[in-house]
């Protein structure tokens, strides 16, 4: 019985319109970012009807930061829910570890880029283009990791004493 129950809160641990939520803010995420690069433009995606705003800094710009903020909202939220409730229930996989770490590395490299525009914040231009490849780099590495736990079904956590295994469980 216990079992089963602890089975079921590990299926409801993200309710089915927060996992669309967050699925639609990480294409807006991927969007808005590349769009931060001129290749919308350059490549005549924007002329398509419907996503000329690809190809405009300021939308994208502004997009990719509420993004942001929403997608720290939902990581802090289910931190604190992981710290203060599900850490006894449930331990986080390897798999977890890795897009978790991954997704931190992206978040810092994103905050560093976010400093950089501030006033008075002078920071070498090496540095800027090592922030940014490292941004894009550790957001192919997400897509490659999500993309191979999509392919393998792993997931970000198991029911505590439970072997890993491939699979849903």
């Amino acid at each position: 019985m216990l079992q089963s129950q602890t089975a079921t809160r590990a299926a409801v641990m993200m309710a089915p319109s927060v996992k669309t939520f967050y699925l639609t803010l990480l294409i807006f995420m991927g969007l808005s970012g590349f769009g931060q690069m001129p290749i919308f433009k350059r490549y005549y995606i924007a002329d398509l009807p419907g996503l000329g705003w690809l190809a405009q800094f300021y939308v994208t710009h502004y997009i990719h930061y509420v993004g942001a903020i929403l997608l720290l909202g939902i990581a802090a939220y289910y931190a604190v829910l992981y710290l203060a409730d599900r850490r006894r229930a449930f331990r986080i996989t390897l798999y977890g570890w890795l897009q978790g770490g991954v997704m931190a590395g992206i978040v810092a490299t994103g905050v560093l880029r976010v400093i950089k525009n501030y006033a008075g914040v002078t920071m070498s231009s090496g540095l800027i283009v090592f922030l940014d490849i490292l941004h894009l780099a550790l957001v192919m590495a997400m897509m490659v990791i999500a993309t191979a736990g999509l392919c393998w079904r792993r997931r970000w956590l198991n029911i505590r004493n439970q072997p890993e295994k491939g699979g849903r469980s």
